[in-house]
Formats: C-alpha cells, sequence, structure tokens
C-alpha cells in the first residue's frame, strides 16, 4: 500500500485523503462509512459534473462540498452592504464585461524571497533533485532565478504571474508547512487532527520532502516573529479565504491555504502591512485560483462596475466572496445571467 512518501500516493491523493469537511467533522466521517460503491461511483459523476460547470477544483480534489469550521472574524465581516452580494435573483439584463483580459497579468508582491530557499533545502522541506523533476515533468523546468531562489536566495521581490504561480504555491506550501509557528502547534490543525497530523491535504499531500510531512510539520524555525507581527499574522490569516473551502487561512488544511500562511508569514516578518497583506493574497488567489478569480472580476465588473484592481482586497478574500460557499453564489449567479459564456484555464488542484 502506497505511503505519503510514495508518488503513486501522491497521484491517488484525491482517494487518500478525507475532504476538508470530512476531516474536521465526525458526522461527515459517519457518512462517508454509508456511501456504497454505487453511490461512489454516482458521486464521482457529479463532481465531474460540477467541476466542467467551473465550480472550482481545489475541493473538487479532496471530496465533497466544503464545510465551515472556523468563525468568521470581524475582518472577514467587515465588508459593504450584503445587499451588494448575489442572491438567488437575477437583475435586468445584466451585461458582460466586454474585454474579457480583466485579470492582471503579473503582480509585485512587498516581499522579498531572503534566505527561505537556502533555508528549505537545509530544513529537508523540498528534495531539491525530484523538485526539479516535477516541473520538468509538467513541462515546466526552473529557470536559472528560480534555481537561484532556492539554492542562493534572492533579494529581489516576489513577482507572481501565469508562468511561475506553480512554483510559488509548492515554494510557500514548503514554507508554510515546515516553519513553526503557533497557528500549527496550537491552531485548528492541531485541534481538528485527532491525533493524526498526516490526514489533512496540506500534510498528506506534500510527498517531495526529504523528510516526511509529518516530521516536516512545524519543525523548524525559519521565521521568527515578534509578538506584533504574529498577532498581526493571526487577524489576517483568519480573514483569507480560498475558493476550494470554508477554512481560513488560519486553518491551512490545504495546499493553497498552506501557501498563503507561508506567504503571510514571509510578510509579516518583513513589517508588511496588514493592506499589504491583504492585497498579496487577493493576487496571489487571482494565479492559484485563475477560473474563480475570473468570475469572481466578472462579478463586481458587471455589479460594481469595478475593474479588478479597484476591488477592495478585505472584501475579495473574504469569506462572502472567496470562501467555497460564498463562491459558489457568485458562480451561480453568473450562470443564471448567462454571463459564463467564455472562461480562461481552471484552477488549481489542491496537490504538488
Amino acid at each position: 500500500m502506497p505511503t505519503p512518501n510514495d508518488e503513486q500516493y501522491l497521484l491517488d491523493n484525491d482517494k487518500a485523503f478525507p475532504s476538508h469537511s470530512q476531516a474536521m467533522s465526525q458526522p461527515n466521517l459517519a457518512r462517508q462509512k454509508m456511501v456504497t460503491g454505487l453511490g461512489t461511483r454516482l458521486n464521482a459523476l457529479i463532481l465531474l459534473l460540477v467541476y466542467t460547470l467551473g465550480l472550482g477544483s481545489g475541493y473538487l480534489v479532496w471530496g465533497r462540498s466544503p464545510a465551515s469550521v472556523i468563525k468568521t472574524s470581524p475582518e472577514a465581516s467587515a465588508s459593504s452592504d450584503p445587499s451588494s452580494y448575489p442572491t438567488s435573483e437575477p437583475i435586468p439584463k445584466p451585461a458582460a464585461p466586454a474585454n474579457r483580459n480583466i485579470l492582471p497579468a503579473d503582480y509585485t508582491l512587498p516581499v522579498s524571497f531572503d534566505d527561505i530557499g537556502p533555508q528549505l533545502l537545509a530544513a529537508g522541506a523540498i528534495d531539491y533533485e525530484r523538485f526539479l523533476q516535477i516541473y520538468r515533468q509538467a513541462g515546466q523546468p526552473l529557470t536559472e532565478d528560480q534555481l537561484a531562489i532556492l539554492t542562493e536566495g534572492s533579494a529581489a521581490p516576489v513577482i507572481i504571474n501565469r508562468e511561475n504561480a506553480y512554483f510559488l504555491l509548492n515554494f510557500f506550501w514548503a514554507l508554510g508547512l515546515t516553519n513553526r509557528n503557533i497557528l500549527l502547534t496550537e491552531g485548528p490543525m492541531r485541534q481538528y487532527s485527532e491525533g493524526n497530523i498526516g490526514r489533512f491535504a496540506s500534510t498528506g499531500g506534500w510527498a517531495i520532502g526529504v523528510k516526511p510531512a509529518t516530521e516536516l510539520y512545524a519543525s523548524t524555525p525559519l521565521i521568527t516573529l515578534t509578538p506584533e507581527q504574529q498577532a498581526r499574522l493571526e487577524k489576517v490569516a483568519s480573514a483569507i479565504y480560498r475558493p476550494c473551502c470554508n477554512n481560513p487561512t488560519a486553518f491551512p488544511d490545504c495546499n493553497h491555504g498552506m501557501a498563503m500562511l507561508g506567504l503571510l508569514e514571509l510578510m509579516a516578518a518583513q513589517d508588511a502591512t496588514p493592506d499589504e497583506m491583504f492585497e498579496a493574497a487577493k493576487y496571489a488567489n487571482t494565479f492559484w485560483f485563475p477560473q474563480q478569480s475570473f468570475e469572481i472580476a466578472i462579478f463586481f465588473k458587471t455589479t460594481k462596475g469595478q475593474d479588478f484592481a479597484e476591488i477592495d482586497a478585505r472584501e475579495l478574500v473574504g469569506a462572502n466572496i472567496s470562501s467555497g460557499s460564498g463562491f459558489r453564489t457568485v458562480h451561480q449567479w453568473l450562470v443564471m445571467n448567462n454571463l459564463l459564456e467564455q472562461t480562461p484555464n481552471n484552477g488549481s488542484r489542491c496537490g504538488v
């Protein structure tokens, strides 16, 4: 039987791991045991249909519909009038944006890589040769700059675009997983692990380290934060969501959440402001969830006349829009109003 360290186990991660909601809820675990072979096959067909309709990909890989387990923070709730959010009622004759290139081509984050790459290699978080092989097999061999980031570090700012989003997702996933932080040692990941920290997508799914993910988990103080920086990190992380589930970054149970945690930790250490951290999350999600971000951009342009750059970052990454349930509501509204006749590529899966 494959283990979390085997590549075949990684390829079969949708079968090997519980969903975000299943990992959190005993009732869900009980219901899972009641599913028959026929029910499983029917469910797989339903999920495939959902995927083709553009309902996101993160929760497709890991299981069923997400379930909220973390209360929304005041930051996440501090958005505009709820009437501005999509409802079951269509608006009269909505007009889709004329320009389909409504997402940015790149974004420069107010943070540098520093020496995180060499630290990750030294900690065993990344198996250098396997890491290179993953990207060669994906047809995206690492560039000289990316190799330097890994082996030498870099004082250059982090620039995210379509070409390097995959590299940055795994780079920051390794950082979030390995760095010792109270959010991992005492937070929801521990609280809901039931004594098995490897049961989450963000832990069991990391199979390209020198050490097993369960040994890497919160094992090395790569980034040390002051009490003020830690408080800022926790406040922001509790208000930033991702479309693959209903959990905030403070509960990083999938690769996107763990990568976002790593990015926010690095930003907090370099004294980024909360506004800068929310803005960074807005644009990181844009490249890690291109399909969902495209639809969200259409929604804001249609309902508020706002270009993507004009959207308030706190509102965009909050639970009402960027959680799994929030995005599904946006998607359903767009479908109801015939605004999805053209879409870009699909979103990212919760795996390496």
